[in-house]
């Protein structure tokens, strides 16, 4: 079946980029401060076409619609190659996708998944992001080889910074589950001083009603006996039938190689399956946050 826009609806293609694409076209519109129909003027479209794109209900947005917005939007060389790139990945019929090098600086592609998702549930061996202080940040950023700028690492810790509003603000913040093993607490990341500032904002930040933090012990072992990547499982809005406006997303950390992403349903219950062991052999949050506070008194006493 072909729509009137040509799309062939009964190919299964990723939703993947074509979200990604209509959220970072949307957010520089609003940006900038034109309304759908006077963007869409502009660069020769109906007001219904950009919509559509923006929603990332499009599957062959043309190249050319794509540069003509990120033109009118005053979007640097490199991000508007990185949009073009995006479109060109909204034809793919896999279902499995590693992306590298979207964006750089202030937008990439998880951050524009983040920042759109209602609940995110996550497994990590180091303290995540938006639980991060800002030496604790600095120090993690500091220490990968391409980031040798003053400069730039701390336009990255300010990034990083920034994208925590999702967890702290008042209004919708996100639901976060953090699964976080003990690893974290004991390994040293810059100094003694910074890992039990560290430490202590866990277990304040913890107590938030949105934020959820158990500790996977050392004596669990290997939950399903094999290591995993660092993961996070992003849920969005639901409509009015309680159905998710957008699909599920597992993410997984690369590194310093590609991050990768997954759509397809059997590896997204996969992957909340597996969350649901580690939870089950996790400390609860009151001995979650009792272990956090002995750890921090030993490094404070340490430091003495």
């Amino acid at each position: 079946m072909t729509s009137p826009d040509g799309d062939t609806d009964a190919v299964p293609s990723s939703t993947l980029p074509r979200r990604q694409l209509g959220r970072f076209l949307r957010d520089w519109r609003d940006a900038n401060g034109f309304t759908v129909a006077a963007a869409a003027k502009l660069v020769d479209l109906s007001a219904s076409a950009l919509q559509r794109i923006e929603a990332g209900q499009t599957q062959k947005v043309r190249k050319q619609d794509v540069r003509a917005l990120c033109e009118l939007y005053d979007i640097g060389p490199d991000d508007t190659e990185a949009a073009i790139d995006l479109a060109a990945m909204a034809r793919t019929q896999s279902w499995y996708h590693a992306y590298g090098g979207l964006y750089s600086g202030a937008y990439n592609m998880y951050v524009g998944l983040e920042a759109g998702a209602r609940q995110q549930i996550t497994y990590h061996e180091h303290v995540p992001g938006l639980l991060q202080t800002a030496d604790y940040a600095r120090a993690i950023i500091g220490a990968y080889p391409g980031f040798s700028s003053g400069d730039d690492i701390d336009r990255r810790v300010e990034h990083r910074l920034k994208r925590q509003a999702i967890v702290t603000r008042k209004t919708n913040p996100v639901e976060l589950e953090v699964l976080l093993h003990e690893s974290a607490l004991h390994r040293m990341v810059g100094s003694r001083r910074i890992m039990g500032a560290q430490l202590r904002h866990l277990a304040e930040i913890s107590k938030l009603p949105n934020v959820t933090l158990r500790i996977h012990p050392y004596d669990a072992g290997l939950t399903w006996g094999t290591p995993y990547r660092l993961f996070a499982i992003l849920r969005f809005d639901t409509g009015t039938r309680n159905d998710p406006i957008e699909p599920p997303i597992v993410y997984l950390e690369g590194g310093p190689t590609q991050d990768v992403y997954l759509e397809k349903p059997d590896e997204v219950r996969l992957y909340s399956e597996l969350a649901e062991a580690i939870r089950s052999a996790s400390l609860d949050e009151g001995q979650t946050r009792e272990l956090i506070r002995r750890v921090t008194k030993e490094l404070e006493r340490e430091q003495h």
